[in-house]
This record gives C-alpha cells, sequence and structure tokens, in this order.
C-alpha cells in the first residue's frame, strides 16, 4: 500500500472531534501498529496517526 499523503495525514488530525491527549494515545497507537505490521497505513483510516 501506498504512504499517505500528507495532507491527508493533518486532516485526520484536524478533523477529529476528539480530545487532544485521545488524539494523541490514536496517533500513538496508530503508529505502533504501522511499525508492528511493517507498513505504511494502520487500516484505521480516517482517524489520527493513520
Amino acid at each position: 500500500m501506498n504512504r499517505p499523503h500528507p495532507r491527508h495525514v493533518v486532516g485526520n488530525w484536524r478533523n477529529s472531534d476528539l480530545p487532544f491527549l485521545e488524539k494523541l494515545a490514536l496517533v500513538a497507537k496508530n503508529n505502533a501498529i504501522k511499525l508492528k505490521n511493517r507498513s505504511d497505513c494502520c487500516g484505521n483510516h480516517g482517524e489520527p496517526g493513520c
């Protein structure tokens, strides 16, 4: 799978209605999934960090 465009990453962050700390937690979780699977996408499209 191709890497997400930076515009989509920023859009996912801005469009999320979650509180700041929950956004940070999702970014950490989604990046951990990407590292574990050695992929460019965590599979949670539309969430911060994906």
